[in-house]
């Protein structure tokens, strides 16, 4: 990962932040530091540049509250993935305080004062991390679309049930029947049995 997109909207703008700590010199800066470390930043202050800039960036740095960043994360990931990374100094954490228990999409966390290495390494976990929640979520996507599959199987094997007085073994045979002739998934010709089903019972 070489190119970071740096989101870095005022701390002082997040609600219930509290005292917060003095202002980060230049050298203190996310985007400082990781110049001096060799990384190309680009750099967004409000959500529209953020959005244009996301298709260059290797991974996202959000120098802002916590709270600030799960809205806008959700809206740059659907244009790519990518690891999202906190950083966390004593300003950002100072305005975080009150959301440490939020379910904030974070694959890592970097600190102004990581050394060149500490900080590659940081970045190296946060993008294997960013790798495992995407796959974790694709699987929970499949379970689901099986899940919503069965569903309607089930549905239209009682159907057939009803309307046949076969068993679910006999339901089950004629729906893969009708789908090997007309071609289509089981899930198909089980959605159309149901919902033909359902309106022949509205009209009743």
């Amino acid at each position: 990962m070489r190119s970071m997109l740096v989101v870095d909207h005022q701390a002082d703008k997040a609600a219930n932040a509290g005292p917060r700590p003095e202002p980060l010199s230049k050298e203190e800066t996310p985007q400082y530091i990781l110049k001096t470390y060799g990384y190309q930043v680009l750099y967004a202050k409000d959500e529209k540049t953020a959005e244009l800039q996301m298709g260059s960036a290797d991974a996202v740095i959000f120098h802002t509250p916590l709270n600030e960043v799960k809205a806008l994360a959700k809206k740059l990931l659907k244009q790519k993935t990518a690891p999202v990374v906190w950083w966390c100094s004593a300003e950002a954490a100072a305005s975080s305080a009150s959301f440490c228990d939020d379910d904030v999409p974070v694959d890592g966390i970097l600190t102004p004062s990581m050394s060149e290495h500490e900080l590659h390494w940081a970045l190296h976990f946060a993008s294997k991390q960013c790798f495992e929640r995407r796959q974790w979520l694709n699987e929970r996507k499949q379970l689901e679309a099986r899940l919503e599959e069965r569903k309607w199987i089930d549905m239209a094997k009682g159907i057939l049930c009803k309307i046949k007085n076969i068993s679910e073994a006999e339901a089950y045979e004629v729906l893969r029947k009708q789908a090997m002739n007309e071609r289509k998934r089981m899930v198909d010709v089980a959605t159309s049995i149901v919902k033909v089903y359902q309106i022949l019972q509205e009209q009743k």
